[in-house]
């Protein structure tokens, strides 16, 4: 009995050794292996994202850094520009270079039809170099971004102008147009800004027109002689002024105005012989086919 007891109680003990001395080790060496793929795995990872993150322009010098923007806005690429245009910004601080990056960058926003942060660029220029000897340039870049005059790709099609739309932009164009010329009069872009102003100064007031006609069109004919003699009032010599006395007419006479018809038909008649609305009406030769009145 004394044997069989030692034998039952002797066989854990040699079962707990075997695993002690064999197995434990073993498992060891398994862990010390995982905590090794993990490390090298992790290692690599961080390698990986400081790769990723290296910034490439770090030892570019600010000759480089503003020949490879140019390169990006030549080929189209402008967010690429402005992203290079920051870094020169801020590498170049308080040199000419810095200032030409910043100008470059509010024409990179206004090319990628951006005109919130053109705009935001430019002014913040201006704020900080109202002595620059580009600041002409930056009033006249101010000018064209509001100017903005494309229409998109069926405008041959509708053939509608800057008069029929919102006419803030078109305003605050005309004041940096004007303060250009005002300012800086023998500019070389002070030419083509005075087109621009008299476009614009056209087109402020054929707004005017366009809602004179609406209101006609509607029988609103109060608000349309309204809205005539606001063109009449604010603008001078611009061919809007036509059409503007020609609703007079026509408002007046649906009003029975008759003294104040005729009065207003012999001013059109004095100024414009050969109105094209004593016979054709509000419909012009060179209406687009979708105006239909």
């Amino acid at each position: 009995y004394g044997s069989s007891r030692s034998s039952a109680t002797g066989a854990p003990d040699i079962i707990a050794g075997l695993f002690v001395s064999k197995v434990v080790p073993m498992f060891r060496a398994k862990l010390s292996t995982v905590r090794i793929v993990l490390f090298v795995g992790a290692s690599m990872w961080i390698a990986g994202c400081a790769s990723t993150n290296e910034d490439k322009t770090a030892n570019w010098s600010p000759n480089r850094l503003y020949a490879e923007a140019k390169d990006e806005m030549n080929s189209g690429s402008y967010d690429k520009a402005t992203a290079l245009l920051e870094k020169l910004e801020g590498r170049a601080a308080g040199t000419p270079l810095a200032q030409q990056a910043q100008l470059d960058k509010a024409y990179a926003h206004y090319r990628a039809a951006e005109p919130a942060q053109a705009l935001a660029a430019i002014d913040r220029f201006m704020k900080l170099h109202p002595a620059s000897p580009a600041i002409d340039y930056a009033m006249y870049l101010k000018g064209i971004i509001n100017f903005n005059d494309d229409l998109g790709m069926f405008s041959f099609l509708t053939r509608q102008d800057l008069s029929e739309r919102d006419q803030k932009a078109a305003k605050e164009s005309f004041e940096a147009f004007k303060e250009l010329v005002s300012r800086f009069p023998e500019s070389k872009y002070t030419p083509d800004a005075r087109l621009r102003m008299t476009y614009i100064v056209n087109s402020l007031a054929q707004y005017e027109v366009h809602v004179a006609r609406y209101y006609y069109q509607r029988g609103a004919y109060l608000a349309a002689v309204n809205r005539a003699q606001a063109a009449l009032v604010d603008y001078r010599d611009v061919p809007a002024l036509e059409e503007a006395l020609f609703i007079m007419v026509k408002s007046y006479d649906a009003l029975g105005m008759v003294q104040l018809r005729d009065d207003t038909k012999r001013v059109l008649e004095t100024n414009y012989p050969n109105s094209v609305y004593f016979t054709r009406g509000f419909r012009r030769v060179d209406d687009p086919w979708w105006k239909f009145w």
